[in-house]
């Protein structure tokens, strides 16, 4: 099954280790790995399920390769040439572990996809060497990879299962219970077989081409956008002098009523704009007679059209350019009622009721004098005549009934 003498002539190896390193007993150079072994999904591999083996980019070799790989003094990072002969598929991968059966290889079934290969076909396998990776360009094979948020750090983690990547592969990995395939379109440097390099211990850049069934979303030219205006015209479009807006949003019907919308239209135009006649006009008036005109050659004799003005309401919308309307101002307009109890309020007395003195006592219609008033009238006549007052006796007669 294996030859020792195929790389005698043309080892690929050759020339990277310096000549006493690769001394041999007969001066032969050291051989490359080169076995061939059944290959399985690693669904089948005993044990229990190992999804992220199946979704990366390594393979499960039986514990013989390991012996053998040591003995040959190949070291990490152990990568290798899968080579499917009846097909001429070919691809790159590393190794995880060595734990499969003699004899069996256990690869993922992208892997398996991609070399055209069916459980328990033979899979020949070579060590090789692969330059570190700078570039990579991928693309999604659905448009469901756009709804990532980040796919930059979904693709950091998922590169940890990869040791290699070559061009044409269609890889998969899986994120949030979804089942996502890349694949791989270039890669720099491309000095290998099928442009594989490897992803281990690497700076790799990333660049991602549309996915595939991804469309271009279509812009829609507006009818707002302004156009470049030549002939005179202004920038930024046509003027209107009837006003765009207004129309557009037909402001006629929805416009509020405002007194000063009501000011302005009286303002601008009136019904009174021509000379009036007198119904009594008397035959000796000395109204000037109209006198008929002559024709002209070039003019008309019709008079010009009289223009209907509005004055029920708003007047058109005339806006310069760079202007926006927003609506009249709005006063608000009181009410009949209102304005009814309004002068009632003003016709009726400031203050009603009775007034009163400092002294208690209350006034009197017609200037009647009060109780306290006659007493301090009383004191006062006594004292200007002490002998006007009548005394009183025990007997209850006064003194001026005494006998003198």
């Amino acid at each position: 099954m294996f030859n020792p003498g195929f790389y005698q002539d043309d080892d690929p190896m050759s020339g990277m280790f310096p000549p006493g390193m690769m001394g041999r007993a007969g001066g032969m150079p050291p051989r490359r790995f080169d076995e061939y072994y059944r290959c399985y999904p690693v669904a089948m591999l005993p044990g229990p399920e190992r999804e992220n083996v199946n979704h990366g980019g390594k393979v499960i070799m039986p514990p013989s390769a390991l012996d053998k790989l040591t003995r040959l003094h190949i070291t990490y990072p152990m990568l290798f040439e899968l080579i499917n002969g009846n097909k001429d598929t070919m691809t790159h991968a590393g190794v995880l572990e060595f734990i499969a059966e003699e004899g069996k290889i256990y690869l993922p079934y992208w892997m398996l996809e991609t070399l055209s290969l069916e459980p328990g076909d033979l899979l020949q396998i070579k060590s090789t060497d692969l330059p570190s990776g700078q570039f990579v360009k991928l693309q999604a094979q659905s448009t469901s990879f756009l709804d990532i948020s980040d796919p930059k750090a979904v693709l950091e983690n998922a590169f940890r299962n990869f040791s290699c990547l070559t061009v044409g592969d269609v890889f998969t990995f899986a994120y949030n219970d979804s089942v996502y395939s890349m694949k791989v379109l270039e890669t720099k440097p491309g000095i290998a077989a099928k442009g594989a390099i490897s992803v281990l211990e690497t700076d790799l850049e990333v660049d991602f081409a549309p996915p595939v069934g991804y469309e271009e979303p279509k812009r829609v030219s507006g009818t707002s956008t302004p156009r470049s205006m030549t002939g005179g015209l202004p920038a930024g479009g046509t003027l209107h002098s009837t006003g765009t807006m207004s129309k557009a949003i037909n402001y006629a019907s929805i416009a509020p009523t405002s007194s000063t919308a009501a000011d302005g239209a009286k303002a601008v135009s009136s019904n009174f704009l021509l000379g009036g006649q007198k119904l009594n006009a008397r035959k000796g008036s000395k109204a000037p007679t109209p006198k008929a005109s002559t024709p002209v050659a070039g003019a008309s004799t019709n008079p010009p059209p009289t223009t209907i003005r509005r004055t029920n309401g708003p007047q058109p919308l005339r806006l310069p350019p760079g202007k926006l309307f927003f609506g009249y101002e709005v006063k608000p307009v009181r009410k009949t009622g209102e304005q009814k109890e309004k002068v009632e309020d003003e016709s009726k007395p400031k203050f009603q009721g009775q007034g009163q003195t400092l002294r208690g006592g209350l006034k009197r219609k017609g200037g009647e004098p009060d109780a306290v008033e006659k007493i301090e009238k009383g004191k006062e006549a006594e004292k200007k005549d002490p002998g006007a007052g009548g005394g009183q006796k025990l007997g209850g007669r006064t003194l001026r009934d005494a006998p003198k």
